[in-house]
């Protein structure tokens, strides 16, 4: 039986670094503010373990995007299919990434989706020529962690 998965993103700033991702992947934010509504009301969390983010109460600290198309659930907003966790910690990148991700466009769009991730707030780093296996861009996110875009 295959097995759930999430990847997790470590941050500085969680809830930026997932509307990016958001936006790169066309996934969607998760809206955890039912369920911290629920928390905050019975007291289980305090004030002090939220925050406000375009509009909405989030975890502090935290952020979640998910596949559109997936199953989600409709209390906590946390997706059951792809998702992404972003998780603030108090160190910065410093090295290589050892995961990374690998965003594909349509075929023979690679220049307009190196655009588009630029516009979203991402940088090229350079590119990468394969010869008769083509070509792609490695690049970095707002926070400097490494993709590539195929």
């Amino acid at each position: 039986m295959a097995l759930h998965w999430k990847l997790i993103i470590d941050t500085r700033d969680a809830p930026a670094l997932a509307d990016f991702w958001a936006a790169a992947l066309e996934y969607e934010v998760e809206d955890p503010s039912p369920l911290i509504a629920r928390l905050l009301g019975a007291g289980h969390i305090g004030e002090d373990a939220v925050a406000e983010h375009r509009g909405r109460r989030i975890f502090r600290g935290y952020a979640g995007i998910r596949h559109p198309e997936d199953p989600f659930d409709e209390v906590s907003g946390v997706g059951h299919g792809r998702r992404l966790l972003f998780q603030d910690v108090p160190e910065d990148k410093t090295v290589k990434n050892r995961l990374h991700i690998d965003v594909h466009g349509a075929p023979g769009g690679l220049e307009e989706l190196v655009a588009r991730l630029e516009a979203l707030g991402a940088t090229r780093l350079r590119e990468v020529d394969r010869g008769p296996a083509g070509h792609w861009w490695v690049m970095r996110d707002p926070e400097g962690n490494e993709f590539c875009a195929v």
